[in-house]
């Protein structure tokens, strides 16, 4: 019996409920918000889907006591970003809900593991991962997933080239700040830097330049059009899910603590690491050009004084 409870029953709340029944990978779904009637009409909602499934997962609403013998705790509270916020925007009132989340979760025996969602990610999860004295390994932040998945869309847009064909990643700041390590980029395990000068009219035009402004901006078309995102993460979180209560190893770009890796210590953001039942086994440090290094630690210096700032207001 796997049992997953998710913190917030908002837009990307219920969308990772519904994803977490439609995949079928847990047993029993769990929605908790201080809204209860919201997280009951939430619940029912999505159990009405599951009549539509091949496999019927439980989904209700509950309180912090099912955390007691939860597998997976999904933190999905806060607020959607307005048209011209950033993720980083949203500090102030995302780390208010989290102070009492935090005194909420010490009163229970939760030992699963953590992911993150709640913006922003990176500065949520190390806020998280420090106060509720947690693990390091046993909590991380969904990260540049989603930076990574629009990244790979956009390359593919652009070479006619099918997803599933394309390694790539999103590195840094789930943000503006986040990089496009070009130099990672393989297409059919050939590098993009090769195949650009072997077929320069397919590939020429896919800069680096022109992948970050797509991935930064992508997030921020979807807010202005329809309000808020949800679909894309709540996806992304329902595969992270997947990958933890099956013990599959497999590497994703998540918000994992960085103890020395790419020259970063003490915080959290998006590096490709190696998923499994315990959380993050390793981070995987890819040889990134000079170039690459300092745009990778300038969006750290990013994410490091939005930490600082968490902490003056947990202070004051």
């Amino acid at each position: 019996m796997s049992k997953i409870v998710i913190l917030g029953a908002g837009h990307v709340g219920s969308v990772c409920a519904l994803q977490l029944a439609a995949s079928s990978i847990c047993e029993e779904v769990v929605l908790i918000d201080i809204l209860e009637e919201k997280a009951a009409s939430q619940a029912k909602d999505v159990a009405d889907a599951t009549a539509f499934m091949p496999r019927q997962t439980k989904v209700r609403a509950g309180s912090y006591s099912d955390m007691d013998d939860a597998d997976i705790l999904v933190n999905a509270v806060g607020v959607s970003r307005k048209p011209g916020q950033t993720r980083l925007d949203l500090l102030d009132v995302t780390i208010d809900i989290m102070d009492q989340v935090i005194a909420q979760m010490k009163k229970t025996r939760f030992h699963g593991i953590i992911i993150s969602i709640s913006n922003p990610c990176d500065v949520v999860a190390n806020y998280f991962r420090v106060h509720y004295e947690y693990p390091a390994q046993k909590i991380f932040g969904t990260g540049t997933s989603l930076d990574t998945a629009r990244l790979r869309r956009t390359i593919s847009e652009m070479a006619s080239v099918d997803m599933k064909s394309i390694t790539c990643y999103a590195m840094g700041e789930h943000g503006d700040s986040s990089i496009v390590p070009v130099s990672q980029i393989r297409i059919g395990g050939e590098s993009l830097k090769r195949l650009q000068k072997v077929c320069p009219e397919r590939f020429g035009s896919i800069t680096r330049e022109v992948l970050e402004e797509r991935t930064h901006q992508i997030g921020m078309e979807i807010v202005i059009g329809k309000g808020s995102t949800e679909f894309g993460i709540g996806t992304a979180l329902a595969d992270l899910c997947k990958a933890v209560l099956y013990d599959e190893h497999r590497v994703f770009p998540v918000s994992a603590l960085l103890e020395g890796e790419y020259g970063q210590e003490g915080l959290m953001v998006g590096v490709p690491a190696i998923i499994g039942k315990d959380g993050v086994e390793m981070i995987l440090e890819l040889p990134l050009t000079d170039e690459e290094k300092t745009d990778f630690a300038a969006s750290c210096d990013i994410v490091r004084t939005y930490n600082h700032k968490a902490e003056d207001r947990t202070v004051k």
